[in-house]
């Protein structure tokens, strides 16, 4: 956690620079550059961590009570929802923790502190490469359903999903103990920054090939109708809009943080990177909206889940 253990950690205290404040400032030291940081309020983050863990806790409350939504796809949208809810709960936590022991409020022994911040960490690494693995399990199942429709129940099974989730979070808590024990290591950075590439990758490339045969769909449908030019070409306006808004968000919301690792390998000690570390927090912040952004992606669009959610909702008063 930042500043409170002996060591800087991988996640929690990549920065290690002073609690933020509620405004843009302007930081200047005697030889670098002047730098924009932009300061998050600590209550800010922590409410924004809260809503993001109220939606995904929505979300895996509607599909568990939906016995129609008990299929491969949503079993991974219940994933994503579990990550991202860890990614909040996690980065929440630690918060409160550095919070409590700056204010006094919470007294333990430094080695307690560093087996807690151990813990943490861990959870927080662990929690995002999970999330990113499971965003990109959902681009290869919807991949799936449109190339493979006619086979794609006998593809992904239930014992087959089970099993992809399954590895994913043991690959995830394994990854993730890893890196936190290594963190001090260029190549842990590298491997961190490589996967998101891989990531950012495969869902660019299997999005854009389902909306080129959505729109090559679209053409036929409007070939048999005889309306050649207004429907392929409304229907790839909507289609480019929203596969730019879905991977807009992905990249606007993960690659600051990447690319913060990505300087620290590059030029840990170059004035101008260390303005780009100065904005760790912010990073942080951008990765629980994309947590409180996911839901409204990857699960809400379900009339079915919608509609289980106002059950939800409404037996919760």
């Amino acid at each position: 956690m930042s500043g409170q253990g002996p060591q800087r950690r991988l996640l929690g205290s990549l920065n290690g620079t002073s609690p933020a404040t509620p405004h843009f400032e302007l930081a200047a030291n005697q030889t670098g550059p002047r730098c924009l940081e932009v300061s998050i309020p600590d209550g800010l983050f922590l409410s924004l961590g809260l809503v993001s863990v109220v939606e995904n806790v929505l979300v895996v409350a509607a599909i568990a009570k939906n016995r129609n939504l008990h299929s491969p796809m949503y079993y991974f949208i219940v994933c994503l929802a579990v990550s991202d809810l860890l990614v909040s709960v996690s980065n929440v936590l630690e918060t409160a923790v550095m919070l409590l022991v700056a204010a006094g409020a919470l007294a333990a022994q430094a080695a307690v502190v560093q087996q807690l911040d151990d813990i943490i960490d861990v959870l927080i690494c662990g929690s995002m490469v999970s999330s990113l693995c499971f965003l990109g399990a959902i681009a290869v199942d919807r991949y799936l359903s449109i190339f493979y429709a006619l086979r794609y129940h006998s593809i992904v099974t239930l014992p087959r999903a089970w099993r992809a989730i399954s590895a994913i979070w043991v690959a995830s808590v394994l990854s993730s103990t890893l890196f936190i024990a290594y963190y001090n290591h260029t190549a842990v950075l590298l491997c961190l920054v490589s996967f998101f590439v891989a990531m950012l990758v495969l869902m660019a490339v299997l999005y854009v090939h389902m909306l080129a045969r959505a729109c090559q769909h679209a053409r036929g449908i409007a070939r048999l109708h005889k309306r050649q030019h207004f429907i392929p070409q409304g229907f790839g306006l909507k289609g480019a809009a929203t596969l730019t808004i879905l991977l807009g968000i992905f990249f606007l919301c993960w690659g600051p943080f990447f690319l913060h690792l990505s300087l620290m390998v590059l030029c840990p000690q170059h004035p101008i990177c260390g303005c780009v570390f100065q904005n760790f927090n912010l990073f942080l912040t951008l990765i629980i909206c994309n947590s409180i952004i996911d839901p409204f992606i990857y699960a809400f669009r379900s009339q079915e889940l919608r509609k289980t959610l106002q059950e939800v909702v409404l037996c919760s008063w």
